[in-house]
């Protein structure tokens, strides 16, 4: 008999008109109790494939409790929306159904292709570090352009500080930074401006401490391995009531607290043989969901394989998702500006790699990696640009570096320009990193805040063997020290730094021109090529439309450059954007245009690190 495990939410359900239902999946015990703090036990009757249940007459929003395994040890609720007094007290009673109510009824999405993402961690997004924090910073999104933010994750992890990625209870809310009800505030506010909510989740593993879901069931296997220790159980003895574990959770985000996407943590860590992938069941479950609600949810992958599955329809064999992170176009274009070579990088840096990426996503789709030293990659063709997510900078390729240095601490005003627009003429979804639109000068370092002090030695010589490897005599900053949290913190001070508001200003410009020109929407790549242009040190990009060509030229060299362009005139080209203006603090003249006239014929005159954007009809 084939039993359907859809709908099964775990944790504490509140019904109307019936009494809240406890649901707990724990294949390995043999009595399983609800204890409420204060007030009566509930006994859950063993029901199938590892489920317990019981209706709890009495039990009410606010009440706080535990599950008893075995009459012996007792453990929070593995899906609790609330962990009010950390991951190691008491759920929390939360009535899901209120906050499905805080919902904007007149909220209708966001198309893939228009979005502009902005990604924040809301313990250092602002002075507060809270999700109301927060909300009060959306006018100055909104303002900047952007229509998305994506939300570094949010499930509970120990102590008050943490990236998110070291979650262990995947349901509930970060207590420090407002807990369930004020998060779903939040997104309603985004939606009432505009703004999508993107949420990072992590089903690719759990973090160390606090992390219990093993005392209910077998959540993980000793199959594979990750860098995290063993594998969430995807395929193996019991899967299905993981399965079912993670595949509610993605439902919740997107049906209760109306998130519109979500970002999966490093998906390539999602090990799983079963005949149908865990991602393929749960994009046929968003697919589903959109169906029934007509919404427009949406899910983005992090993956390092540069392996087209993950974003293949299922109808064609593929996982389904709707877009992923493009890692290889941000080492291009950091290689390139920086030269930077170690690690990574050193597969990268010259201009005919951002080349390929501007033309194929990833450079490595195929061919062979010195770094990593086989072939690597798989074609792109076919794969519209609304597939690829680009950015200059994010929360790993920052907050990974010893000192969690931005680009503002690494390249010249010129530069960061030419970085931003090179995002921006691409023809996949930018992405921004809080910060960079006004040149912020403060780091994003790594933090953490665990309880368990051998964990947290254990971390700080991790960091410095990390390291150490790269700098000799390397001494990163404390990840536990509270300095280390704040010095993350965004400033909010560029009112008396002309620079900083010239790059607010320029990010504003590029943000209405993407939005304006429909040549600069992700769409068909075809329609998009790239090629080196004054030999080798700029990149000629255009993106063709049935009447009318964009073009771009990128200048990466110290010096000026002239591009010769067949077919340019006077009257068949209009100026859209010039990063070497001096109102976006460059050398050049504002009424100064960057053409140079030859008889009748135009070449454009690009300034030293800058970028020219215009069209041809």
């Amino acid at each position: 008999m084939q039993t359907d495990l859809s709908g099964r939410r775990q944790g504490v359900n509140f019904r109307p008109d019936e009494d809240p239902l406890a649901r707990v999946w724990a294949p390995y015990a043999s009595k399983l109790s609800l204890e409420v703090e204060g007030k009566t036990a509930f006994p859950l009757q063993n029901k199938e494939v590892g489920f317990w249940e019981a209706a709890c007459p009495g039990l009410e929003e606010g009440d706080r409790y535990m599950f008893r395994i075995n009459n012996k040890n007792r453990f929070p609720d593995p899906a609790s929306l609330s962990q009010p007094d950390g991951v190691h007290g008491f759920s929390e009673c939360i009535d899901l159904q209120k906050i499905r109510k805080t919902g904007d009824p007149q909220w209708r999405g966001i198309p893939l292709q228009e979005l502009i993402i902005y990604e924040l961690h809301v313990g250092t997004f602002t002075p507060e570090g809270t999700f109301m924090g927060a909300a009060e910073k959306l006018d100055y999104l909104a303002d900047l352009g952007v229509n998305a933010v994506e939300i570094m994750p949010v499930a509970a992890f120990p102590g008050a500080r943490n990236w998110g990625y070291d979650g262990v209870c995947p349901y509930a809310v970060q207590q420090s930074y407002g807990g369930p009800m004020e998060f779903s505030r939040l997104i309603t506010a985004c939606h009432q401006k505009g703004i999508a909510v993107i949420l990072d989740v992590v089903y690719n593993h759990l973090g160390p401490e606090g992390n219990y879901l093993n005392a209910f069931g077998p959540y993980f296997t000793e199959k594979y391995q990750t860098p995290w220790g063993k594998a969430v159980n995807f395929d193996d003895a019991w899967c299905d009531g993981v399965r079912n574990y993670f595949l509610e959770n993605a439902l919740m985000w997107l049906r209760d607290f109306h998130v519109d996407g979500l970002r999966l943590d490093a998906v390539h860590a999602i090990r799983d043989m079963s005949p149908r992938h865990f991602l393929r069941e749960l994009s046929d479950c968003v697919a589903a969901f959109n169906d029934q609600t007509g919404g427009r949810h949406f899910l983005i992958g992090e993956c390092d394989l540069n392996d087209t599955r993950y974003i293949t329809s299922p109808s064609k064999d593929g996982y389904g998702l709707d877009a992923q992170w493009c890692d290889e176009w941000h080492h291009a274009l950091h290689a390139l500006l920086t030269g930077e070579r170690q690690g990574y990088y050193s597969d990268f840096g010259g201009v005919e790699h951002l080349c390929k990426s501007f033309n194929h996503a990833w450079v490595y789709n195929g061919i062979f990696s010195s770094h990593r030293k086989k072939f690597f990659g798989t074609p792109t063709i076919g794969q519209p640009g609304k597939c690829f997510v680009v950015f200059t900078q994010n929360h790993d390729q920052v907050g990974n570096r010893m000192k969690g240095d931005r680009l503002a601490a690494m390249l010249d005003h010129g530069s960061r320009k030419l970085a931003a627009g090179a995002m921006f003429v691409s023809p996949f979804i930018p992405m921004l990193f809080m910060g960079e639109e006004t040149a912020e000068d403060s780091p994003f370092l790594f933090f953490i805040n665990y309880g368990d002090h051998h964990l947290l030695n254990q971390t700080r010589k991790g960091r410095e063997r990390e390291f150490r490897d790269f700098i000799q005599d390397a001494d990163p900053p404390d990840p536990a020290a509270e300095e280390t949290f704040e010095a993350s913190k965004l400033k909010w001070n560029w009112d008396g730094s002309p620079a900083q508001q010239q790059m607010l200003s320029f990010y504003k410009e590029l943000i209405s021109l993407r939005k304006q020109e429909p040549l600069l929407k992700p769409g068909d790549r075809s329609a998009t090529r790239a090629e080196e242009a004054a030999a080798g040190k700029a990149i000629l990009l255009r993106r063709e439309g049935e009447a009318e060509t964009l073009v771009a030229i990128m200048n990466f060299a110290d010096e000026g450059i002239v591009v010769p362009i067949d077919g340019l005139s006077a009257e068949n080209t209009n100026l859209l954007l010039y990063s070497a203006h001096e109102k976006w603090g460059g050398p050049v003249d504002n009424d100064l245009p960057p053409f140079v006239s030859d008889g009748d014929k135009l070449s454009v005159k690009a300034a030293e690190k800058s970028i020219v954007i215009f069209k041809v009809t």
